[in-house]
């Protein structure tokens, strides 16, 4: 499955949508004004499916992703100086790749691709494509996405 995920223009608080390849709406995402992050992640029906927290009272960075009321995992920056490295604890994945130039890949613990992230340019609002290897991985590689793409945001 691929995923556009594209960020509103002249939104004042994180809101994406992302659609299929057809321009179908699959989710949205509407940033909440609160202390750190919170993005809320809506179907294309309009029902709340998860939501993307940042914690605030830690040194680096660390995002809460909830699913169906409960927290299923989180992710949190690591210290470096050169590269942004992140411990994730989500579903047994990891990334590899280039996060500052947002191409990578999410791996599950056997090392097989769940998703492959890209950055496409010439766009006028920032434009990422998910491809997703398998259609019940999607809305999990989006979260994940998304809290990258916070604490990217986060940096400055």
């Amino acid at each position: 499955m691929r995923m556009l995920f594209k960020q509103r223009l002249f939104s004042w608080l994180d809101s994406y949508d992302i659609y299929d390849e057809e321009g179908n709406t699959l989710y949205t995402v509407e940033g909440q004004l609160s202390w750190g992050h919170c993005l809320k992640i809506y179907d294309a029906y309009g029902n709340e499916v998860g939501m993307v927290k940042e914690e605030i009272f830690t040194f680096l960075p660390r995002f809460v992703i909830w699913m169906n009321g409960a927290p299923a995992g989180t992710i949190k920056k690591e210290f470096s100086l050169f590269k942004p490295r992140f411990d994730i604890d989500y579903n047994g994945w990891y990334v590899e790749g280039s996060f500052m130039e947002w191409d990578y890949t999410v791996l599950d613990r056997n090392g097989i691709e769940t998703a492959r992230v890209s950055k496409e340019l010439f766009h006028m609002t920032d434009t990422y494509v998910i491809d997703v290897v398998r259609d019940e991985d999607a809305l999990a590689a989006l979260m994940l996405v998304l809290a990258i793409d916070a604490e990217k945001c986060s940096r400055g």
